[in-house]
């Protein structure tokens, strides 16, 4: 009798069902938004869920915009975005805005016979390409940024994401910053009005990008740098910006650094600003924190627990912020006074 009680109880435990019969289920959350930050969500992912069986995330790469909306909702308990919430969409809303890593983006572009040279682009040329004032590739504009490189007499194809997306918030503050003209329209934000240039294209999240640049010839773009293994194995060329400070960089892990450490001391409590455009002589100028967007008010008392210690682990120095990830996908970790800016947020979760 003892034996076979023994038995019974065990597979209680095992199945889950002590405690007035109600079974133990794992906790499901979802991650839904920025294609730039997908690849990195999946590795963290990944890694997570085999030491913490109790919790399934489910990722989806959608755009920035989609992520931001259905966090708002409630659909998603993680909103994945490049771009932190403006005022206006804050109004009303208690949502947080969490950094969990440093990205930034490049330039690509499909030039034949190029590709293997960084070609020299500012702010106001590429305004000038999006809005449609600069139709050549060998313009006198690109010309004189880039002396010695025979340019050819080519439309270029400026492509655009047609989704709502955190690339197109970065890479159209970068015009608005350093361009007055394109700063009082189309202006920037997740979803802008392009202008009516007859050659543009849209495509959709990092992958679109990447694939339609990949096969246009004379084109460019703007990609995610997650992204970076891609662009390079479609062997499409990345241009060298031209910074605030007026000089030409290329990002590497040292010029984006040097744009976020002098940023994160301006980084208030809630953490929404931009690292657009930073000053400093070697700061590359199109780099973002990445964000979660999270309601601190969660319907679900297991999910709000969930949903927390998952964002402490991928702040922590020996969680999600380890070389091992954060290389993978070309990202710098969180300085240690933006870190605890977030876990203070984080807290907030109930």
């Amino acid at each position: 009798m003892r034996k076979t009680l023994a038995l019974a109880f065990a597979a209680l435990i095992a199945a889950g069902t002590l405690g007035g019969g109600k079974a133990l289920a794992s906790t499901s959350l979802l991650e839904t938004g920025s294609t730039l930050l997908y690849p990195l969500m999946n590795l963290w992912v990944a890694d997570y869920q085999k030491a913490h069986g109790d919790v399934q995330i489910t990722t989806q790469g959608t755009g920035s915009g989609t992520g931001i909306s259905q966090a708002i909702s409630g659909v998603a308990q993680i909103g994945a975005s490049d771009a932190y919430m403006a005022d206006s969409q804050m109004k009303g809303t208690p949502m947080l805005n969490i950094p969990l890593a440093i990205s930034a983006q490049q330039i690509n572009y499909n030039l034949p016979g190029l590709n293997n040279r960084h070609l020299n682009l500012s702010g106001p040329v590429l305004a000038g390409i999006y809005s449609g004032r600069i139709q050549y590739w060998d313009d006198k504009q690109i010309a004189e940024m880039n002396r010695g490189v025979k340019l050819p007499h080519r439309i270029i194809v400026p492509i655009h994401r047609s989704d709502g997306s955190g690339d197109t918030f970065i890479f159209s503050q970068y015009l608005s910053f350093s361009t007055p003209s394109w700063k009082n329209g189309p202006g920037y934000g997740t979803s802008i009005s392009w202008p009516a240039v007859s050659t543009a294209v849209g495509a959709n999240g990092n992958p679109g990008m990447v694939q339609t640049c990949q096969h246009t010839p004379y084109s460019i773009a703007y990609i995610g740098v997650s992204f970076l293994n891609e662009t390079n194995r479609a062997h499409l060329g990345y241009a060298a910006l031209k910074n605030r400070a007026g000089h030409f960089v290329l990002p590497t892990a040292a010029t984006i650094h040097a744009a976020a450490s002098t940023l994160s001391s301006r980084t208030p409590r809630d953490e929404r600003i931009s690292l657009v455009f930073a000053p400093g002589a070697s700061s590359y100028p199109i780099i973002n924190y990445e964000y979660a967007i999270v309601n601190p008010h969660q319907a679900d008392g297991a999910k709000a627990g969930q949903l927390k210690q998952f964002l402490m682990w991928a702040i922590e120095p020996h969680g999600g912020q380890q070389a091992r990830f954060l290389n993978a996908v070309h990202f710098l970790p969180l300085p240690g006074p933006i870190v605890a800016l977030s876990k203070a947020q984080i807290e907030k979760i109930k």
